[in-house]
């Protein structure tokens, strides 16, 4: 009997140990999403290199765009440049972890203020994402977002 609840309290210790490690992962997987989200609100890229693997791959609307160093380069760099503001609301993530992996997938709405003529861009949008442990930090390895124009209701 003794013997049993011995087990049982060893096993209990486990699971919260590694429940509290997992939570840490998911933690640390939020930080990164978290970096790559406010350096697009501030439309400062700077730095945002780090938060990917060299040999990412880009996905956004149904277009593959390549590693992020050349995403960022040919699109997302020279884009935003043309907004005055973007910010996200109604932000949700949900994040897996399975070292080395982390699968998350993020729901969200953006608005886009355009810096020529100050028109509005309103999108729902999604992003799946693939990150990968690497050296002890988690890093984006392959991301897939889409957007499209919000439904109004007549």
């Amino acid at each position: 009997m003794k013997l049993k609840l011995l087990f049982l309290g060893l096993a209990a210790i486990v699971a919260v140990k590694t429940q509290a490690q997992q939570s840490d992962e998911i933690n640390k997987v939020k930080q990164v999403l978290e970096s790559y989200k406010q350096a697009i609100e501030s439309l400062d890229t700077t730095g945002t290199g780090n938060l990917f693997v060299s040999q990412s791959i880009v996905i956004e609307s149904g277009k593959v765009e390549g590693r992020y160093q050349d995403y960022l380069a040919n699109h997302l760099g020279p884009e935003l440049h043309h907004f005055e503001s973007f910010k996200f609301s109604d932000y949700e993530v949900a994040i897996e972890v399975a070292l080395p992996f982390a699968f998350a997938t993020e729901t969200y709405k953006y608005t886009i203020v355009l810096s020529k003529d100050k028109s509005v861009i309103e999108r729902k949008g999604v992003a799946t994402s693939i990150l990968k442990k690497e050296n002890g930090q988690w890093k984006i390895w392959q991301t897939h977002s889409s957007a499209r124009k919000p439904q109004t209701n007549h």
